[in-house]
């Protein structure tokens, strides 16, 4: 029988207990994923082997499973109030919100089980927790399978994009229709990171890098943030891509046409993830990798992308929760919000793109041409890349909002995303500004769950109201400013009644039978000369109006004490800044 020394018995027992570390992903030589069970199973073994790691069970999700969320503090350190006041910096990854997209789930697998093995090889995390969410869409993690996304090259199974109840998780961050949205808002808050990851896989074009940068937009971001964004963090971070491996590019959104012509940023509105964590003044990127290119290297792009933010957030931690804590504050007294944005495609930001040649061949299948990328023709030019938006609608901050008690589910998502505000003592006679909505376009096409709102149109007037005791009186002096005004305001991008809070306005209750209300109306046509003297100018000027006795009792009825006042008058009314 052999004999060994025991440095070679003390290397092979080292082997073996690594071995218990390696994943599906790496046992399958990066063709396979893992399934939830085996991925939580992982955690779990990781946070039970170092005191380093802890998994947390966090709130529910629409498929009956609770978030989970892992921690990797390197001195063992959970409590989030504490660690801030160490003055630890916190990044936060968000993995399989669309679990086809899986290659975030085996990158950050992978990058915790090297840092619990190999802690010495990753100094920056002396000074940054780092924070994970294994499987955000556990429902569309279950429901595994392998044809549903038919363009991507690998892993041999995953899950799907909708959730439980088939939302898209991406497009539910502002109104939180499902369980999902409203645990991770918890989270979130909770750790208030000082950056935030979404990992994907893209769609589109075909080009020839592994990995694009779909990130907060700088001006909506904007202040000391955005210039940093734009000066110092994303070179950052696209040179350590370059040097790892995976040079990376901007997201390439150029749907309806080939990117050698040039495309526009993605427009992160709210809804989108990182829209949603610069509302509350947190850098953001969504990890776009490239679905042609095979599973392994989109994987290891992945990792190589985690792990340089770890490596930027620890070399400007400092900067990054000065710059953030400097926003709060300043946000606190913004006089001026913008609602709506443009791209302006007179400011172009050029920059050097590889992609491949487009060509049009005879398509086997129509018969007519189609597009085809040629990979034996690459290209490296400078196209055209427009990423300055500016505002095109804003709005003065008021003192305060006041909402009635009644709108409880608006109120539900204010205090989730930590809004400071206080019930009425009693009933209070208000001066408040009132919008009526005199105009709005409707989607005949459910778009997540609702019939999207579009181009808004208000009156505004001024004028007291009674409230109850018990309403409620939001103040506009808060670091959650932005989030504030761009829900409440009816004209913002993803605001509330855009997606549908506030419908039952938009339908009236109470209305008049023409016979009866004809000798009242008459009545108030002979007390209301100014009533008299608009209808007649409105008939002189409006031939259908004038030969239609039921439009001309409508008439009378909207300008009259009558017409319910709950018809078409927002219930969120403002109290102007002093």
């Amino acid at each position: 029988m052999p004999k060994f020394s025991p440095i070679i018995l003390l290397l092979v027992s080292s082997t073996l207990a690594f071995g218990q570390y390696d994943t599906r992903f790496e046992k399958s030589e990066g063709t396979q994923t893992p399934t939830y069970e085996e991925g939580i199973a992982y955690y779990q073994l990781l946070a039970k082997d170092f005191p380093q790691i802890q998994m947390q069970t966090k709130g529910l999700t629409d498929s009956g499973k609770p978030l989970h969320l892992v921690l990797y503090s390197r001195n063992r350190q959970f409590d989030i109030t504490k660690l801030k006041a160490q003055s630890k910096a916190i990044v936060l990854i968000n993995n399989a919100i669309h679990p086809g997209e899986s290659d975030g789930v085996d990158a950050s697998m992978l990058l915790l089980g090297d840092i619990a093995l190999h802690p010495e090889r990753f100094p920056q995390l002396d000074s940054v927790v780092l924070a994970v969410i294994p499987f955000y869409n556990i429902g569309g993690a279950l429901n595994r399978n392998s044809t549903t996304r038919v363009n991507q090259e690998g892993p041999e199974e995953y899950g799907f994009r909708g959730n439980a109840r088939n939302y898209d998780l991406n497009r539910d961050f502002i109104k939180a229709d499902t369980r999902n949205a409203r645990s991770f808002a918890a989270i979130f808050h909770e750790l208030d990171p000082d950056l935030f990851v979404d990992t994907h896989v893209s769609n589109g074009a075909d080009y020839q890098y592994v990995m694009t940068l779909d990130y907060t937009q700088e001006n909506k971001l904007g202040g000391s943030l955005g210039e940093f964004q734009r000066g110092t963090f994303l070179p950052y971070l696209y040179k350590h891509m370059k040097e790892a491996g995976y040079e990376a590019t901007p997201y390439v959104n150029a749907w309806g046409q080939t990117p050698a012509k040039g495309f526009v940023q993605f427009p992160d509105w709210p809804r989108y993830s990182t829209g949603y964590a610069a509302l509350f003044h947190t850098i953001g990127v969504m990890t776009e990798t490239h679905m042609l290119k095979p599973y392994d290297q989109r994987v290891k792009a992945t990792y190589a992308y985690l792990e340089g933010t770890t490596k930027v957030l620890a070399q400007y931690r400092q900067a990054i929760i000065a710059m953030r804590k400097e926003t709060r504050e300043a946000v606190k007294s913004q006089k001026t919000f913008p609602l709506t944005w443009q791209v302006n495609r007179e400011k172009p930001s050029p920059i050097e793109f590889k992609g491949y040649e487009p060509e049009y061949p005879t398509s086997e299948v129509s018969g007519q041409k189609r597009l085809y990328y040629n990979r034996d023709k690459p290209f490296t030019k400078n196209i055209p890349f427009y990423n300055q938006y500016e505002a095109v609608e804003t709005v003065e901050r008021p003192e305060a909002y006041v909402i009635p008690q009644g709108w409880h589910n608006v109120i539900e998502l204010l205090k989730l995303n930590r809004v400071q505000m206080r019930p009425l003592s009693s009933d209070t006679m208000l001066q408040v500004e009132v919008y009526h909505i005199s105009d709005v376009k409707t989607s005949s096409q459910p778009y997540e769950g609702h019939y999207w709102h579009t181009n808004v149109e208000l009156t505004k007037e001024t004028k007291a109201v009674l409230f109850r005791m018990g309403d409620w009186y939001i103040p506009v002096n808060q670091p959650t400013n932005r989030y504030i005004v761009e829900t409440l305001e009816p004209k913002g991008v993803d605001s509330f009644f855009k997606w549908n809070f506030y419908d039952t306005i938009l339908q009236a209750k109470e209305g008049y039978s023409a016979y009866v209300f004809e000798e009242l109306a008459a009545k108030l046509l002979r007390k209301s000369p100014q009533l008299q003297r608009a209808m007649n100018e409105k008939m002189a000027t409006d031939e259908a109006f004038a030969k239609s006795a039921d439009a001309q009792l409508d008439y009378i009825y909207e300008h009259s004490a009558y017409r319910e006042k709950e018809y078409l008058r927002y219930p969120v009314f403002r109290i102007p800044a002093r």
